[in-house]
């Protein structure tokens, strides 16, 4: 072998350096819109192809952000990368152009570049560019060349041919040969540029003189710097076999398709030798520098001469072999000849399209535009022709569809609005088909899942809720649950349930109900009173987590439901000071005769507040009657002599509830001749002692006025007695004799006609009369002061100081005439009767002229 053949590969790169200088930097040719460069195989890693980023016109500082990369099918050997920070393309491994192409010609990597947001696109070719990194090389290092003796000058002797893998000028230019006495050297071109060298004899070859001839054979390339391959060639001369085998035609071609199977006759080759015998019989063989994967694929049968498969063809791999074959006879001084077999395979549509996955870019929101892209989708079919064009398509009723880039490249993109509601997630069924024949189709599917998006706001189940709650209920009892639903997903159908602010009878709505926030149960916060609230209404809402928040409100009616949980409360008759209820029943009553009605309340409702009265507990229970309806209490029959004059009756009230409550009063009937002018107790309405201390805030009450009425009645005291003292003084002035004016209890007029009024308060019993001081006529206009107070009593009730009215028309002495002198008088003011107790209408009538005559306009509340 050849000096340049022997140096290391250390010299590899001072030679790219060299062919980089002669060859300029790598060529861009845009073609059609896509980038084409050149760089030399062999270069070490690291080395500049090209500035992508400059000549894409991008943005270097965003290429690491946009994901700019290069797309390659998987297993395929990444020979260039791209440097991100700078956008430099540059050989990622050392690239071998005769591994990478096998076959001979322009050999092209061709590179998909992708950036992403938003997603483009770009093809680029880099041609590897072939340098001298091969030296020729023979089959074997040593020929054998038998030549006979009896060989006519300028016999040629084809020799075999050097091998290297290089292209172009750097693959085998000539051949050279030693200098010696008996052979030249021809170097011949054959039909595909390749050349051949022959032997040629110059001058006669004697055996007897010399048996064997040396020659060295030199094979030289057309490389900067050149590089040679030498071969031994050993001439042996032979007696004479003067005839050399000859094939019907030097080169032959032959069309097979790459489906063929193994044992598939490819070609019957023939030559034929004048001599006879051993010398006329032929043997075929593949020549010394056939390439073994020729030698893999295909068989030479060496008698018949036959050429058979032997091995799978794949004309995607290699669509042409090259045979050489060699004819040789069995004679001595045997001389081989050659031919070449070009074997075309034909391309069959055994390749099925690949479908791959460029890029996906799910999930896809479903508020995408129509237009968004997906996914970038690439197809291959290996084959040729109409077997390698390739169609693709997405299957039916999908929002999506294909739309062509560049040739088998697809970008899958949304046609329509989507709705994750409706469909969450989409299985797209992509399909490429040849156009083979028969077709072959790959179907891919794609897996799109839609991204949530808070278009939805919540739901309730109903559109209004009505809760019964029973009053007294515990405080935080739960009372009814709300639910609602969010037909979003994940954190947009989270929901959170609330209670709108409002206020309750004044009181915030937060003091009566809670919603816990997560499951829409709700709790009253206190206890609920029928008789205080019946019914209300809240604005419950519901928000989801997303981003912006949705929100729906529902209305939640709560009605009380009452609970028998009061006692009917008796309103009249009330007992005076803690006693008996008295009342004066004339004996001469006649059956019927209504002596007074029993009233009671109840602050329940419906059936809890439906009252019934009966008689309880009666000393005679034949004399009276209780209506169960009215509570109008009747005598039954008329009183007898033997009848007890005090009657005692107990009178029941009671609801109607479950279980009943009930409330009972005490009765005292006197029974006497003749009715006095005197107020029963059935007019007292007052409240019950039970009934008026049933509330602190009651009892408050009723010390804060008790206080302040003996305040002011203190300082009327005060002020009366400083007025009194200044008229006596004035009244001494005017001559006025002090006999004239007395304080007497019911006084009668003087000498001088002085009178005194006759509204005499009768105190009850028990108490101090009252105090009366008359003013004598000669003086300023007279006033009559009277102040009635109970020294055990412990309301001491004050009435104020009025002027003395004139005399009434029912005065029992109508000669007797009041002096115009104003009268104030002071007494204690009767307690105003319940109103929704009212004696019968048939005793109306007396009962208004008994309170007119003895009490005035104080019984003005009883009307007829």
């Amino acid at each position: 072998m050849g000096a340049g053949a022997r140096s290391g590969r250390g010299q590899l790169f001072l030679r790219a350096l060299l062919f980089l200088l002669l060859a300029g930097p790598p060529a861009r040719h845009p073609a059609r819109g896509q980038l084409r460069y050149a760089v030399p195989e062999e270069l070490e890693h690291g080395a500049f192809v090209a500035n992508l980023g400059e000549d894409l016109g991008l943005d270097v500082s965003t290429l690491s952000a946009r994901r700019f990369r290069i797309v390659s099918r998987a297993g395929a050997r990444q020979h260039l990368e791209v440097n991100l920070e700078n956008g430099i393309l540059f050989v990622n491994e050392r690239i071998d152009r005769e591994e990478v192409c096998e076959a001979g010609g322009t050999c092209l990597l061709h590179l998909q570049l992708l950036v992403e947001s938003p997603l483009e696109l770009y093809r680029v070719e880099v041609e590897v560019l072939d340098i001298n990194d091969h030296a020729p090389t023979f089959p074997w290092q040593e020929y054998v060349l038998e030549v006979a003796e009896s060989a006519v000058l300028g016999a040629r002797f084809p020799l075999e041919s050097a091998q290297d893998p290089d292209v172009g000028t750097n693959s085998v230019h000539t051949y050279r040969l030693s200098p010696n006495g008996f052979f030249s050297l021809e170097v011949q071109t054959r039909s595909d540029a390749s050349k051949f060298a022959e032997l040629v004899l110059e001058r006669a070859l004697d055996r007897e003189q010399q048996r064997v001839h040396r020659v060295l054979l030199t094979a030289l390339d057309g490389g900067v710097p050149e590089r040679s391959g030498t071969a031994h060639i050993l001439v042996t001369v032979l007696d004479a076999n003067d005839n050399v085998p000859a094939f019907d035609q030097p080169s032959y071609g032959v069309s097979l398709p790459e489906d063929a199977p193994p044992g598939t006759l490819v070609i019957q080759l023939n030559a034929t030798d004048l001599d006879e015998g051993p010398n006329g019989e032929i043997e075929y063989s593949f020549s010394g520098h056939a390439p073994p994967r020729v030698r893999e694929l295909f068989h030479v049968e060496p008698r018949s001469g036959q050429v058979l498969l032997k091995g799978r063809l794949d004309y995607e791999r290699a669509s042409l072999h090259e045979l050489y074959v060699q004819a040789k006879d069995r004679g001595p001084s045997a001389v081989a000849v050659h031919c070449r077999v070009l074997v075309h395979l034909l391309d069959v549509n055994d390749n099925a399209p690949e479908v791959t996955l460029t890029s996906v870019s799910t999930p896809v929101l479903e508020d995408a535009p129509p237009g968004t892209v997906i996914a970038v989708i690439s197809v291959l079919d290996r084959d040729s022709g109409d077997n390698g064009r390739v169609s693709c398509e997405v299957g039916p009723n999908v929002p999506f569809e294909l739309r062509s880039s560049f040739r088998n490249y697809y970008t899958l993109v949304t046609t329509q609005a989507l709705d994750r509601e409706v469909v969450p997630e989409y299985n797209v069924s992509i399909t490429a088909r040849d156009m083979g024949s028969p077709a072959l189709l790959t179907r891919s599917t794609l897996t799109i899942p839609v991204s949530d998006v808070n278009d939805n706001a919540p739901r309730f189940l109903q559109p209004s809720y009505s809760v019964y709650v029973m009053e007294n209920n515990a405080p935080g009892a739960s009372i009814c649950s709300v639910s609602a639903l969010d037909p979003d997903c994940q954190q947009n159908a989270y929901l959170s349930y609330s209670i709108a602010d409002g206020h309750i009878h004044g009181m915030p709505v937060g003091t009566y109900v809670s919603i816990n926030s997560d499951s829409g149960h709700m709790y009253a916060l206190r206890s609920l009173d029928y008789e205080q609230i019946r019914s209300f209404q809240i604005q419950v809402q519901a928000q989801d987590a997303g981003f912006p928040p949705l929100s729906a409100n529902v209305t939640v009616h709560i009605f009380v439901l009452d609970q028998n949980d009061n006692a009917p409360v008796i309103v009249s008759p009330m007992p005076r000071n803690g006693s008996v209820a008295t009342e004066l029943v004339p004996r001469s009553a006649r059956p019927g005769y209504l002596v007074g009605t029993v009233s009671a309340v109840d602050a329940d409702a419906g059936l809890n507040s439906r009252l019934s009265y009966q008689l309880l507990q009666a000393t005679d229970f034949t004399l009276f009657s209780v209506a169960p309806d009215t509570g109008e209490l009747r005598t039954l029959r008329s009183f007898l002599e033997q009848d007890a004059s005090r009657q005692q009756l107990v009178v029941q009230v009671r609801d109607g509830g479950q279980p009943a409550l009930s409330a009972t009063v005490s009765l005292l009937l006197s029974v006497v001749e003749t009715m006095p002018q005197t107020l029963s107790d059935f007019s007292e309405f007052s409240l019950p002692p039970e009934v008026s201390s049933s509330s602190p805030l009651t009892l408050y009450l009723l010390v804060s006025l008790g206080s302040i009425s003996f305040t002011f009645l203190l300082a009327i005291l005060i002020l009366t007695a400083i007025r009194c003292r200044g008229e006596r003084r004035s009244r001494r002035g005017d001559s006025c004799s002090p006999p004239r004016c007395r304080c007497c209890p019911g006084s009668r007029p003087s000498s001088d006609g002085l009178k005194t009024s006759n509204l005499t308060a009768q105190p009850p019993a028990g108490t101090t009369a009252a105090t009366c001081l008359d003013v004598p006529a000669g003086g300023p206009p007279g006033y009559c002061y009277k102040v009635c107070l109970g020294p055990e009593s412990a309301q001491s009730d004050f009435m104020f100081l009025k002027p003395c009215s004139p005399p009434r028309n029912n005065e029992k002495d109508p000669g007797k005439r009041s002096r115009p002198d104003q009268h104030l008088q002071v007494s204690k003011e009767a307690k105003q009767p319940n109103t929704d107790w009212l004696p019968p209408s048939t005793q109306r009538p007396a009962l208004k002229r008994y309170w007119t005559q003895h009490w005035g306009n104080r019984g003005s509340r009883w009307k007829g």
